[in-house]
C-alpha cells in the first residue's frame, strides 16, 4: 500500500516502499505475456494487483522496443475518457475527428508496445471495447490489465492474484522468514519501530496475525502501523475483537472482505475526529493532490480550518492511510483506491457533505487553472504544464462533477463498494449513474468556465481531443448566451485542427464571434477572430488569411485579450506573408513578436516567432540565418513539449539542410518529423503550402542520396526519440557527432548504476526525476550523469540518449 508514486503520463510508477517478492506470480505473468496478448490480473481489493502489474511490466520492458505504457484508471469515472487516457499515455496528441479508438489503433498499428490498464473494474465495458479494438487492429500490442473481475474477452488470459501465503502458526516456523506475508509485516513494522525483526519469540504471533488478516497485503500494512503503540500480541488481541464484531454483519460478505473491512475500520477508528473528516473529504480528489489542494478541499472555515489540514495529513501519513509521492512542486499525497472508496462511504453518511466538498474541489481547480492561464504568457511555462499534468485527474473530476447530465456517464461503486460486501461471490457491483449529488445550473456554468480557462493547456501541450470533448459537453450543458459559452465555442473551433473538421471548426469560431459581439465582449470576439484566421490559413485561403490578420494586428490588443493570442495573431500574419513571398515584412513582424515575448520571458509563442523567422529567411534564401532560427525554435519547442510545433519545425529544418547539401541529415530529420506527425494524427494536416514544402524536401534528398541511402537515413530518424532527434538537428559544426558510434570505436564500460542512470537520461528524465526514481539524492544523480559524460567523451545529455539507443 502506498508503495508506488506516479511518473509522467504513461510511465511505470516509481516504487517508494520495498516490494515483497511474488516471484511465482511475476514468472507466471511474464510467461502468460510471452504467449498471450491480453492478460488480466484479478483478485480482491488490497491484494496488490497494481504493484505486481508494475513489476511484471518492468521485467518485460526489454521485449517491447516501443515501450511500456501504464494507464491509471482509478481516477476516471467517465467511460468516454478511457481511450483519451490511453492516448495521453502513448503520447498521441490526436486531432482527428473519428472515433478515438481508431486513432489509437492507427498510432500503434506497427509498434510493439505493452499497455498496462490499471483498475479496470469500474470501467469494464470501456476497457473491454478498447482492448478488443487494439487486439484486432494491431499485431504487436499486448495488454496487461488489473481488475477485480475479468474483462470478458475470449482472448483474455487470467492470472488470479492471491493473498500472500502464511505458515501455520502452530507448525514448524524455523523457515518462516521466507514467507512473504511475514516479511511484509516485518518490513513495515521496522519502518515505525526501528530495529524490529522476526525472532523465535515473535514469529508465531506474527504468523497468527497475518493468518487472521488472510495474507492481504493492504490489511497487513495497515496493521503493521499499529506497532508504533502496540506489541504483536496486543495487536492480535484487538484485531480478533474487531473481526468478531464485523462477522456479525452481512452474511453475504465473504470472510476476506470482512477482514479487509476490519483492518480499514480499525485504522479509521484510531484516527482523530478531524483526521476522519479530512480522510472523508480527501476521497473527492482523484489521483494525487498537493497540500494546497488538500487545504482548499478540506477547510470549510467551520469544522476544519486551513491550519488543521497539515496536522491531519501528517497523522494520516503516519497511519499509512495517505502515501507521499514526489510531484512537480514538491510532495504530493494519494489515497489508495480502496481507502478512497471507504472515505466516500463516510462522506455520504452526512447530508450535504459530498456536494459541498465537491464544490470546494471544483472551485479550487478553477482557481488553479485561472492562475495558470494568467501566468501562461511568461516564464515558468514548463512548470505550469507539469503542474496541470499532475492534476489531470483532478481536473477531469471537477469537470465531470460540474457537467454531469451533459453527455458521458460516470460510474461509482454500488452496494459492493470497495470491499464486495453484500454481493454474492464478493464481486463488486458497479452501478451506472453518479454519486449522490445533484449539481445546479451554477455548477454547469462553473464547468464551462473551467473547460474554457484550460484552452492553452489543451491547445499548446495537453490533449486536443480531450479538450474538444469537455468543450462539447460544457456547451451542451450551457445553452445560455454567456461570455463563457463564447470562449468554449472558439476553443472547440481552435481544437478542430484537422481537415475533416475545418468546416465545423469555422462554424464554432464564427458563432463565438457573433455571440461575443452581441454581449459586448471584445476580448472573446478577438480570440474568436484569431481562430477564424488560423482556419483560413489551414484551408489555404492565404489572401483572405493575410487580410484577416493584417486587420487584427492593425487594430491592436483589446482589453482582456490574452497576450498569447496577441502574439499568435502576429505569428500567423508573418506566416501568411512568408507563404505569399513578402519575406521582409514577415521578418519585421516576427521581430516585433520576439520583443513582446522577451519582455515577458515567454517561450511558447517565441518558438513560433523563431520558426516563422526561419521560414522568412528560407524564402529569402538566407540559409545560415534560417538554420540558426530553426535551431532556436526547436530548443524551445522541445522544452515545452509542443509536438505540432516540433513536427512543423523539423520539416522546415530538413528543407534548410537540403539547401546546404546536407541531404543525409535532411532524410534523418524527415523520418523523425513523420514520427512526430504520427503522434499528432495519422496524416499531416495544415495548409498545402506547408505540405508542399515537405514534399519538395523529400524529393530533393531522395534524388541526391538514392533510394537505398535515403531510406536508411529516414528509418534512422524515425527510430529516434524527440530529444535525440532535436539533438541531431542542433548539431553544430565542431561538436562530437551524436550519431551511433562506429563498430571499431573502443567499448566504454559503465558501472551497473551508471548504466541505469544512462537509461533514465535516454528516457528524458531530469536529474531530480532520476533521483526520485532511484531513491537517491539529486547531487548523487548529477554526479552519475557527469561521470557518464566524461567516460563517453560527450557534452550533452542528448548524446547519452543516442549512445544508449545504439547500445540497445
Amino acid at each position: 500500500m502506498g508503495g508506488s508514486a506516479p511518473r509522467r503520463a504513461g510511465h511505470l510508477p516509481v516504487e517508494t516502499t520495498s516490494f515483497v517478492d511474488r516471484r511465482g506470480e511475476q514468472a507466471a505473468g511474464r510467461e502468460l505475456l510471452s504467449r498471450a496478448r491480453l492478460v488480466t490480473l484479478t483478485g480482491p481489493g488490497g491484494v496488490g494487483k497494481t504493484r505486481l502489474a508494475a513489476r511484471i511490466a518492468a521485467r518485460a520492458e526489454r521485449t517491447f522496443p516501443d515501450g511500456v505504457r501504464f494507464v491509471h484508471l482509478a481516477g476516471l469515472r467517465d467511460p468516454e475518457l478511457v481511450p483519451l487516457a490511453v492516448a495521453d499515455a502513448l503520447g498521441l496528441h490526436d486531432h482527428s475527428a473519428g472515433p478515438p479508438a481508431d486513432a489509437l489503433v492507427a498510432h500503434v498499428r506497427d509498434r510493439k508496445v505493452l499497455l498496462v490498464l490499471d483498475n479496470c473494474e469500474h470501467l469494464l465495458r470501456a476497457c473491454a471495447r478498447l482492448a478488443a479494438a487494439l487486439l484486432q487492429g494491431t499485431t504487436g500490442v499486448r495488454v496487461l490489465a488489473t481488475s477485480r473481475h475479468r474483462l470478458g474477452l475470449t482472448e483474455e488470459n487470467l492470472l488470479d492474484v492471491r493473498p500472500l501465503p502464511v505458515p501455520d502458526p502452530d507448525g514448524d516456523l524455523s523457515a518462516a522468514d521466507g514467507y512473504p506475508a511475514l516479511a511484509l509485516f516485518a518490513d513495515r513494522a521496522a519502518a515505525v519501530v526501528p530495529g524490529f525483526a522476526l525472532t523465535a519469540g515473535n514469529r508465531a504471533a506474527v504468523a497468527r496475525l497475518c493468518r487472521r488478516l488472510d495474507g492481504l497485503p493492504l490489511a497487513i500494512e495497515l496493521a503493521a502501523v499499529r506497532m508504533r503503540v502496540l506489541g504483536v500480541e496486543q495487536l492480535l488481541e484487538r484485531l480478533d475483537d474487531r473481526y468478531r464484531l464485523l462477522t456479525s454483519g452481512s452474511p453475504a460478505a465473504l470472510p476476506r472482505h470482512r477482514t479487509l473491512r476490519a483492518a480499514v475500520d480499525w485504522s479509521h477508528e484510531l484516527c482523530t475526529a478531524r483526521e476522519q473528516l479530512v480522510w472523508a473529504r480527501l476521497s473527492v480528489p482523484a489521483g494525487g493532490f498537493d497540500l494546497e489542494t488538500a487545504e482548499a478541499v478540506c477547510a470549510d472555515g467551520d469544522l476544519v480550518h486551513g491550519a488543521d489540514v497539515l496536522d491531519a495529513i501528517a497523522g494520516l501519513v503516519d497511519k499509512s492511510v495517505l502515501s507521499r509521492e514526489p510531484g512537480p512542486d514538491g510532495v504530493r499525497y494519494r489515497l489508495l483506491d480502496t481507502l478512497r472508496h471507504y472515505g466516500l462511504e463516510r462522506l455520504r453518511g452526512t447530508e450535504g457533505e459530498e456536494l459541498a466538498t465537491r464544490r470546494r474541489h471544483r472551485d479550487w481547480m478553477l482557481r488553479r487553472a485561472t492562475a495558470c492561464e494568467q501566468a501562461w504568457f511568461g516564464p515558468g511555462q514548463r512548470e505550469i504544464v507539469a503542474r496541470l499534468r499532475a492534476d489531470q485527474d483532478n481536473l477531469r473530476a471537477a469537470l465531470d462533477f460540474s457537467l454531469r447530465g451533459a453527455g458521458g456517464a460516470a460510474l461509482e461503486p454500488g452496494p459492493g463498494g470497495a470491499f464486495g460486501v453484500g454481493v454474492p461471490g464478493g464481486a463488486p457491483v458497479m452501478a451506472a449513474g453518479r454519486e449522490g449529488v445533484t449539481p445546479t445550473p451554477a455548477d454547469a456554468l462553473a464547468g464551462l468556465r473551467l473547460a474554457g480557462t484550460l484552452w492553452f493547456y489543451w491547445h499548446a501541450c495537453g490533449a486536443p481531443r480531450e479538450g474538444r470533448y469537455w468543450a462539447e459537453r460544457a456547451l451542451e450543458a450551457n445553452p445560455e448566451p454567456t461570455s463563457e459559452r463564447a470562449r468554449a465555442l472558439w476553443m472547440a473551433g481552435l481544437l478542430a485542427g484537422c481537415p475533416e473538421d475545418l468546416t465545423r471548426g469555422l462554424r464554432r469560431a464564427e458563432e463565438a464571434r457573433e455571440l461575443a459581439r452581441g454581449l459586448g465582449d471584445a476580448a472573446e470576439a478577438a480570440h474568436a477572430e484569431y481562430v477564424i484566421g488560423v482556419i483560413r490559413l489551414f484551408a489555404d485561403d492565404l489572401s483572405a488569411a493575410l487580410a484577416h490578420f493584417e486587420a487584427g494586428v492593425a487594430r491592436g490588443p483589446v482589453p482582456g485579450q490574452h497576450l498569447s493570442l496577441v502574439g499568435l495573431d502576429q505569428v500567423e500574419l508573418a506566416c501568411a506573408l512568408g507563404f505569399l513571398g513578402h519575406a521582409d515584412r514577415a521578418v519585421e513582424v516576427c521581430e516585433k513578436t520576439l520583443r513582446l515575448c522577451e519582455e515577458h520571458g515567454e517561450d511558447w509563442v517565441r518558438s513560433y516567432a523563431l520558426r516563422m523567422l526561419a521560414l522568412a529567411h528560407t524564402v529569402k534564401q538566407d540559409w545560415p540565418r534560417a538554420e540558426r532560427y530553426a535551431r532556436e525554435a526547436l530548443r524551445l519547442k522541445l522544452a515545452v513539449n509542443d509536438l505540432i510545433g516540433l513536427a512543423l519545425t523539423l520539416d522546415l529544418t530538413a528543407r534548410i539542410a537540403t539547401e546546404r547539401s546536407a541531404h543525409e541529415r535532411a532524410a534523418v530529420l524527415l523520418g523523425g518529423a513523420d514520427r512526430a506527425w504520427a503522434a499528432v494524427d495519422q496524416g499531416r494536416w495544415g495548409s498545402e503550402a506547408l505540405n508542399s514544402l515537405r514534399r519538395d524536401t523529400e524529393s530533393r534528398a531522395g534524388r541526391a542520396l538514392g533510394a537505398s541511402a535515403f531510406t536508411a537515413a529516414y528509418d534512422r530518424g524515425a527510430s529516434l526519440t524527440l530529444a535525440e532527434l532535436v539533438g541531431h538537428a542542433l548539431q553544430e559544426p565542431g561538436l562530437p557527432d551524436v550519431t551511433p558510434p562506429a563498430p571499431d570505436r573502443p567499448q566504454v564500460r559503465l558501472t551497473p548504476r551508471e548504466a541505469q542512470v544512462a537509461e533514465l537520461v535516454a528516457e528524458g528524465l531530469a536529474n531530480q526525476q532520476i533521483a526520485d526514481r532511484l531513491v537517491i539524492a539529486r547531487r548523487t544523480a548529477e554526479g552519475h550523469v557527469e561521470r557518464i559524460l566524461n567516460k563517453l567523451g560527450f557534452h550533452t545529455r542528448t548524446q547519452i540518449a543516442t549512445w544508449v539507443t545504439a547500445q540497445r
